[in-house]
Order: C-alpha cells, then structure tokens, then sequence
C-alpha cells in the first residue's frame, strides 16, 4: 500500500519522466508553469535533457481539479469510447483515489492461478501478460499501460490462468470487487467503456497470434513498437513521438517468439535507417509512416472509436497516427 498515493501518482505520469516529483527531490530544477495535458506546452524530454537530469519537477500552481481528473489514465484510455459526464469522472477519479499499491520491478501484481477479491488498474509503470513454461520459458502474451484493467477475469474466473507482473516500478489502483460490480450495475456508460476496454485487449492478443504466424520478425517488432506508440499517446504517455522504453531485449523477444539477438539485430537496424532513435531508455520513433509500414500496421483492433470520428477532445492525442 502506498499511503501517500492519489492525485499525486497522476501528476507523476502527467510528467511522464520516471523519477521524484515537487518536494521529494530537492535538487530538480523547476519548469515553469504551464499545462499539464497533452499538447500543453511542456515538452519533459526537451527539458529534462537541457537540464542535464532525470527528473524534472513542475510547479503545479495552475492545475486544476478538472485537470488532474484529465489525468487519470484509465478515464483517458476509455474516453476513446465514450465521453464521460463529470459525475462519472467524479467516480472513476474517487475509485482510483481510494485505493494504490506499489510494486517493484520483477514482482508479480497477479500470480498464475492465484485469485483475490480486487481489480487493479494499472497508473504508472509498465506491466505484462506472461505465462511461464515448464522449463522455465516466458511467454508475454501483452504489454500493459497506464489505463489498462490487469484483472477483469476476477469477475467470472475461479483462478487466473496467467500472470500479470511488473517490468518496472509500478502503482496500480485496488478496487474491491464488490465496488466495481456495483459501479458497473448503476453506470452503464462506464460498463459499457470498460466492456469496450476488454474487447480491445483482446484485439491486442489476437495481433500477437497474427504475428507468430503471419509477419516476420522485422514486421513482428515494428507493429508492436507502432502499437506501443499509439497507446501512450492515447492516455498522454509521449512527448511528441518519444515515450519511456524500459522494456529489455529479452523482454522483446519473449513478447515476439525471437531470440535476443535477432532482436538486437531488427532494432538496430531501425536505428541505422534512421525509423528510431533509442538511447537512455527513451524511444523515439523519427518516421512514424515508415515504421507503421513496415510492420502492416490497421489500428482498428485497438477499436480509437472517438479518434476515428474526429472528436476534437481526444482526436489530437494520437490522430495522426491513425
């Protein structure tokens, strides 16, 4: 449990750049203020690499409630389905307040066959799908992201059939069960988007099937870096077409069915045709068309309803991606 989590978790992924935050690292410079939202004008990688640090710390003064509710992961990844009254973004916001768990790296949030009475949410870091194999083989089934439900199946499921564990330092929110069946049998919008999120979940894992059997290994990895890219940009995880890259080369090659070294092998010469630039476990993605052409990539799995229409509140995060 993290007794000091809450809005200010939010604020820690708004500012995208791993590290302390305000007034729990002293020796970070201080950004001047400005909007926190997505294309508010900030640019955290920018300034982190001028600074020389890190970390980066932002004054806060000019945020408001309605901002920081903005901010929540989980609301922004569903509102490409749905647009939320304030109500409802009241609820969601308090729900995920409520209640936070920390994990290290390398700790699982849901172990193999293991049940409990709590949904988590994940709010920062990065976490995976995987199943491991008798002989000790991993198998990533998916990446998750700041947004995504880890657990849905505790609602019909006895036991998990796989597990869910942290790539890196991660915070997930805890909602009780019994509190989710309920928010979900008196708000059927909600009910609807996290339905909605679970459809594109499994769009996600039916494009892992599609890659062991169809796309080759420089297709295999440039669809799930494209794929990545679009779902940090959808809950304001980038800074332009750059996001946080902790995940390893074997990380990559048990989500791709690769070894490591093949890996190594596509990815540098991503970065020797200029698609991708990878350093400081910052990706950026230099020709985006280039690299969603190369890896096949249809958004439609992912289902970005709301960014396919064209509406405005969300269009801009990752529309001209699509």
């Amino acid at each position: 449990m993290n007794p000091g989590a809450g809005s200010g978790s939010r604020m820690a992924w708004a500012m995208f750049i791993h590290g302390s935050v305000g007034g729990r690292c002293g020796g970070c410079p201080v950004l001047p203020q400005g909007d926190l939202r997505p294309g508010g004008g900030i640019d955290l990688s920018a300034a982190s690499a001028v600074a020389g640090v890190a970390c980066v710390r932002l004054q806060p003064a000019r945020v408001t409630r309605h901002e920081m509710a903005m901010i929540n992961p989980w609301v922004m990844k569903m509102e490409q389905f749905t647009c939320f009254s304030p109500a409802e973004r009241q609820r969601l916001d308090a729900i995920v307040d409520s209640r936070q768990r920390t994990y290290a790296a390398g700790d699982d949030i849901i172990a193999d066959g293991g049940h409990a009475a709590v949904c988590h949410v994940l709010l920062s870091g990065l976490a995976c799908r995987y199943k491991l194999m008798p002989g000790g083989d991993r198998q990533i089934m998916a990446f998750l992201v700041p947004g995504d439900l880890c657990d849905a199946e505790i609602f019909v499921l006895k036991t998990m059939d796989h597990a869910v564990g942290a790539l890196t330092p991660t915070t997930t929110a805890v909602i009780p069960a019994c509190d989710m069946r309920q928010m979900l049998r008196e708000d059927s919008s909600i009910s609807e988007a996290l339905w909605w999120g679970t459809m594109t979940d499994l769009g996600v894992l039916r494009e892992r099937i599609i890659d062991h059997g169809s796309r080759d290994a420089t297709e295999r990895i440039a669809h799930l870096l494209y794929e990545l890219l679009i779902r940090y940009r959808i809950i304001g995880g980038t800074s332009g077409n750059s996001f946080d890259w902790p995940i390893t080369q074997t990380d990559l090659a048990d989500a791709t069915g690769l070894t490591p070294s093949h890996v190594n092998r596509v990815l540098q010469r991503f970065r020797d045709d200029g698609v991708i630039s990878l350093r400081s476990h910052l990706l950026t993605v230099l020709k985006p068309a280039r690299l969603k052409t190369i890896g096949l990539f249809s958004a439609g799995y992912l289902h970005l309803d709301r960014t396919v229409a064209g509406d405005a509140d969300v269009c801009a995060r990752a529309g001209d991606l699509l």
